[in-house]
């Protein structure tokens, strides 16, 4: 059987701090400019979630997008959406939320309830201009 992606787009509104309380005020200013603004700030993110397998024979689907996008809601977009991810998250608890750490935190939640669907990329858009992906470790 063939194996083939299939990716499925979601957003989600969320604030952020940038900063590291092991730098100083100045320090966390100077490495992450305004997004060390105190008083927070926010975008609005983009979640590309592609999962690759098998077609099945019987749906030729590899996956029901519409599942996926149930699961990938429950499991991390219920969990951020108008949260401010410094201080209402759980999973994002002692984790500078830069991008980068965002979309491996995604793929820690989201990676387990995918079977028997495999994972392959998470693509995080934090701007219209700036994305990050995380293909696993």
């Amino acid at each position: 059987m063939p194996h083939v992606t299939v990716t499925r787009r979601l957003r989600f509104n969320a604030a952020h701090r940038v900063h590291n309380p092991e730098l100083s005020d100045e320090e966390n200013r100077r490495l992450f400019g305004k997004c060390n603004n105190p008083n927070w700030h926010g975008h609005n993110y983009v979640l590309e979630v592609s999962v690759a397998g098998e077609i099945d024979p019987r749906t030729g689907y590899v996956v029901d997008l519409g599942e996926l996008a149930r699961l990938v809601e429950r499991e991390f977009v219920d969990r951020v959406d108008h949260k401010n991810l410094n201080l209402d998250v759980a999973f994002m608890q002692g984790v500078n939320p830069t991008s980068e750490n965002i979309v491996v935190q995604a793929w820690r939640v989201i990676e387990p309830h995918v079977a028997p669907a495999r994972l392959t990329r998470l693509r995080l858009w934090e701007t219209e201009n700036n994305y990050v992906e995380y293909e696993g470790a």
